[in-house]
């Protein structure tokens, strides 16, 4: 048994980067994780595999679909399915190891196991116990799903199983029009799959900008995916090799049902806190079953939370962010998170990204906004590598310029949508991004393009 200065439960993007922001600012810390591997979802069964799988799949779409456009020829390569999840596996373990190493580094403890809080200041590790002057939970999320759905990770699947099928399904359907349903969707679409997406609500994407919605649906339908919207589903009845999705439809109530191979439950994830012992160290939570904070603080003083157990969007970046600022603000330092500047990406093709407020939010609010947009198809860049689909929208304060929310679908918008996040940091105005110089041809002149547009013109619109 050791004493620490600070144990975190759980070695995920949160958990991880708190533990090492601990240990830079001289407090012995331990972490505990129960995987054999650190790193947590993302980087074992969320953001990382998937990013493999959809450069691997956008690689074969691009040899498909693009590259005798180019003067390319020869055979479309076939697709090994056994190799691309071996690659997909190497480069998890690239990552994982990464945290280990980085561990080492730090002098972070890690506690192999899973942990709990028999008591304020103490971590239950097995069968040991270890005393803690602070504990941060960062126990993360797991994946919900709908009543009348058991999930087998075989057929009927969730974000974790869809990443190992042993086979590429003749058909999918996915229940979720989320970023993971669309993400994954798009994965089995490009490697040939029939992929049909039910989601409750009317639009994609819920809670994005409603340009964005629109265009990035019409572009996903074009890319093959179908969707089925504004569907209720009541039961998957799963068999040994196929499963039925039962639906009613909102608008008339009207009983349908569609079979496929898999069927990906794609409907959001919940905190994990299972096993912690909260209740009984008298942790207060949410009705949604988050932990209840006050900067990062829980209501039982030394115990902290972040990340996905915590309110607010479950992004690795946010519970990243919350790592950091909860470790500063153990050591004795001013921990901050600006949470109006949260990006959030999709990572299908083209990408999707956004920061800030939609103008859905802006109208509902009163605020006097105007409205910079630009369309890739002006793009010099995007056209040469046939990406001109999408736009960047960009939302500014009418009295004061103020750049208030980005919205970008295009190449690289996971990139570009920094710039705004940098600006936007700093209260900076759309003429700021106007007037500075952008470099010749790159996908980001679009950017400043949407930022010339919220005043005297863009120049190639």
């Amino acid at each position: 048994m050791a004493d620490y200065d600070v144990i975190v439960i759980g070695g995920g993007p949160g958990g991880y980067v708190c533990a090492i922001r601990c240990a830079q600012l001289g407090l012995k810390t331990a972490c505990v994780e129960g995987r054999e591997t650190l790193g947590g979802t993302c980087l074992n069964v969320g953001c990382i595999p998937s990013k493999a799988l959809l450069h691997a799949s956008h690689s074969l779409h691009e040899a498909e679909h693009n590259f005798a456009k180019m003067g390319l020829k020869g055979k479309s390569p076939s697709v090994d399915w056994k190799e691309m999840l071996a690659y997909k596996d190497d480069v998890i373990g690239q990552n994982t190891k990464g945290i280990e190493f980085l561990f080492k580094k730090n002098k972070v403890d890690w506690l192999k196991g899973w942990g709990s809080i028999p008591a304020a200041g103490q971590v239950k590790v097995g069968d040991e116990v270890h005393n803690a002057k602070h504990i941060v939970i960062a126990s993360g999320s797991e994946p919900s799903s709908l009543p009348g759905v058991e999930v087998d990770e075989k057929v009927v699947v969730t974000s974790t199983g869809a990443l190992e099928l042993s086979k590429i399904p003749r058909k999918m359907i996915v229940i979720g029009a989320g970023v993971i349903g669309l993400e994954m969707g798009s994965v089995y679409a490009r490697l040939g799959s029939e992929v049909t997406v039910v989601e409750f609500l009317d639009d994609i994407t819920p809670g994005m900008d409603k340009d964005i919605q629109k265009t990035f649906q019409r572009t996903l339908k074009k890319q093959g995916l179908n969707f089925i919207m504004g569907a209720a589903v009541q039961n998957v009845d799963a068999k040994k090799t196929k499963a039925t999705v039962n639906y009613k439809l909102r608008k008339d109530d009207s009983e349908h049902a569609i079979d496929a191979d898999v069927v990906l439950v794609a409907t959001g994830r919940r905190p994990f806190v299972d096993g912690l012992g909260l209740e009984a160290a008298g942790v207060k939570m949410t009705e949604r079953g988050q932990i209840a904070t006050d900067h990062w603080k829980t209501s039982v003083p030394g115990i902290w939370a972040i990340g996905d157990v915590t309110e607010g969007p479950m992004l690795a970046h946010k519970a990243e962010d919350e790592g950091m600022a909860a470790a500063e603000s153990i050591a004795g330092q001013a921990g901050h998170v600006n949470y109006d500047v949260i990006p959030g990406v999709i990572y299908t093709s083209p990408e999707v990204a956004s920061v800030g407020k939609t103008e859905q939010e802006l109208k509902e609010a009163g605020v006097d906004y105007k409205v910079g947009k630009f369309s890739f198809m002006g793009n010099g860049r995007a056209k040469a590598v046939f990406q001109g689909d999408g736009f960047v929208k960009i939302l500014a304060d009418k009295a004061t310029d103020r750049v208030l929310g980005v919205h970008i679908m295009g190449p690289a918008a996971g990139e570009l949508i920094h710039e705004a996040c940098v600006l936007m940091e700093y209260g900076g105005s759309a003429e700021d991004l106007a007037r500075t110089c952008h470099a010749h041809p790159t996908f980001s002149e679009a950017v400043r393009e949407a930022a010339l547009a919220c005043g005297d013109g863009a120049i190639h619109a």
